[in-house]
């Protein structure tokens, strides 16, 4: 009677097993930030004193293929490498984002049908892989030990909290980004309130975002694509940050001035040589935004 019973439950048992397996190996990792941006240039002594002599952040070694370049952002980076086509509009190279479990992330890739690049390893002791989104712009997924922020008492800002890039087919990004990776919605807003111009969405387990520059021309010159192409640094006031710019020569001009932006957020946009727009953006904003509310917490130092 006991061995007539043992068979009937055998695969009961390997059938629940096998979907648990399945269950865990689809999971997605965590994706707690951005990592870091890695840009283009034709000025390399341009960008050295934006970010060394300007912003006041500190350099180290370059780690990535072709980099020549790399500046601190308390634990995250912004990297620069010789701009391989100098003719090119777009001067944007990857963005990265952070991961706990590089190999659990690209297994889930690879089983949603995505081809994510082999993991590599750098001398820093990270892992990492690379992969494109539907519309082909370069991103990096990292793993590294915890980072530790590398004191630098003059910076203008230690904290990295978004990028931008141009999106035209909204649809098949939000299915990347919202379904496949989870991230959430932060904020949407337009020059006009009744438009979307630009939609930021956080990472699904932290509050860096990346924001979609939408309803600009497919044919974009340097200067609108710097302006969508961008990174911005955390500042808990904007006045602050400006007086440190100043403190070490930096004079305001032209569009880099102060403001309050639609989504009422301080923020002050300066332009490397190549013009990409860092834009200074205070963590919370000082007044209502339009067009939107706010659907998720805000960034901090």
């Amino acid at each position: 009677m006991l061995a007539v019973m043992k068979t009937p439950i055998l695969p009961v048992v390997i059938f629940a097993l096998s979907v648990s397996a399945l269950s865990q190996t689809s999971k997605r990792p965590r994706i707690t930030g951005i990592d870091h941006v890695a840009f283009y240039t034709t000025k390399a002594d341009g960008v050295k004193h934006l970010y060394g002599d300007i912003f006041g952040l500190a350099s180290a070694d370059p780690l990535e293929s072709g980099e020549s370049m790399r500046y601190l952002v308390g634990s995250q980076w912004v990297g620069y490498s010789a701009a391989p086509d100098p003719k090119s509009n777009d001067r944007m190279d990857h963005v990265a984002f952070r991961t706990d479990n590089i190999s659990a992330l690209r297994k889930y890739l690879i089983e949603k049908g995505f081809k994510p690049s082999q993991v590599r390893g750098f001398s820093d002791h990270s892992l990492s892989f690379q992969l494109d989104d539907p519309e082909g712009h370069h991103l990096e997924f990292v793993e590294r030990p915890k980072p530790e922020p590398v004191p630098a008492p003059n910076a203008v800002s230690d904290r990295m909290i978004h990028a931008g890039f141009l999106v035209y087919d909204r649809p098949a990004e939000d299915r990347f980004y919202l379904e496949v990776l989870g991230f959430r919605p932060y904020w949407h807003g337009g020059m006009k309130d009744n438009e979307t111009d630009w939609v930021s969405i956080q990472v699904p387990d932290g509050s860096d975002w990346l924001e979609y520059m939408l309803n600009q021309p497919q044919h974009a010159d340097l200067r609108l694509t710097g302006i969508m192409n961008h990174l911005s640094l955390g500042a808990a006031d904007i006045k602050k940050a400006q007086a440190i710019l100043e403190s070490h020569g930096w004079k305001p001009h032209g569009e880099e001035q102060a403001k309050i932006g639609r989504d009422g957020k301080w923020q002050l946009n300066v332009y490397d040589p190549d013009l990409v727009r860092v834009e200074l953006m205070e963590f919370k904003p000082a007044e209502k935004p339009c067009c939107s509310d706010f659907t998720a917490s805000h960034p901090s130092e």
